[in-house]
């Protein structure tokens, strides 16, 4: 129909779609962020049956802004993300992000529906109800990670994980030093709990099913 009017009658409808076509874009990368946050519900089942590996490293120190990092371990770890906290504290510029995850059992949608899981202040709680597995079976098949990213790539890709998501991690486990005396140390066993407990996790590659 726009094809029979005269030229100077036609531009008008034109000109009110491209001053829409702002507001659409907008509404699409909405969309986009909304669909990209939300969290997965897998059916229930073992999704990951594998421990993480970790083997020794001859990785020399190296410097992240104003810290020093010391690899102590290769890591390489395959689990399901129980939950994700960004940080704004000291250890922030290095370290945004803490991944809780799990494995074995602690990646069975009907076991996790069991639990509470909670982070805060770079901790990881477990609140379990009167159907929950043993706490300490649950403890060993589950860490909280305080994630460094080795480039922008990374934590981009970090940026796009969800709760829920099955995570292929690979990288370092490193000990901090920065200024101040600040002191951060890994943990470098799955057997611990409490303060001190976490992996500090220099990740280079990031994976996804």
């Amino acid at each position: 129909m726009a094809g029979h009017l005269p030229l100077r009658q036609a531009r008008r409808p034109v000109l009110r779609h491209w001053k829409l076509l702002p507001a659409c874009a907008l509404c699409v990368l909405g969309m986009a962020g909304l669909l990209s946050g939300r969290t997965l519900e897998p059916d229930a089942g073992v999704l990951v049956t594998d421990a993480p590996r970790q083997a020794p490293t001859a990785a020399a120190p190296f410097r992240i802004l104003d810290y020093e990092l010391t690899p102590r371990a290769a890591y390489d770890i395959e689990a399901r993300v129980l939950g994700i906290e960004r940080y704004r504290d000291e250890s922030a510029p290095l370290s945004p992000l803490d991944l809780a995850v799990g494995w074995g059992p602690m990646s069975d949608s009907a076991v996790l529906e069991t639990f509470r899981v909670h982070q805060a202040a770079r901790f990881f709680t477990l609140y379990p109800t009167e159907r929950s597995i043993d706490m300490r079976v649950a403890l060993v098949n589950a860490a909280n990670m305080h994630l460094i990213p080795a480039s922008s790539t990374v934590a981009g890709r970090l940026r796009k994980v969800r709760r829920g998501q099955v995570v292929r991690l690979r990288g370092l486990l490193v000990d901090v030093s920065g200024p101040r005396g600040f002191r951060w140390k890994t943990s470098l066993t799955r057997d611990d709990v409490g303060a001190g407990a976490c992996e500090l996790f220099y990740v280079e590659e990031v994976a996804w099913r």
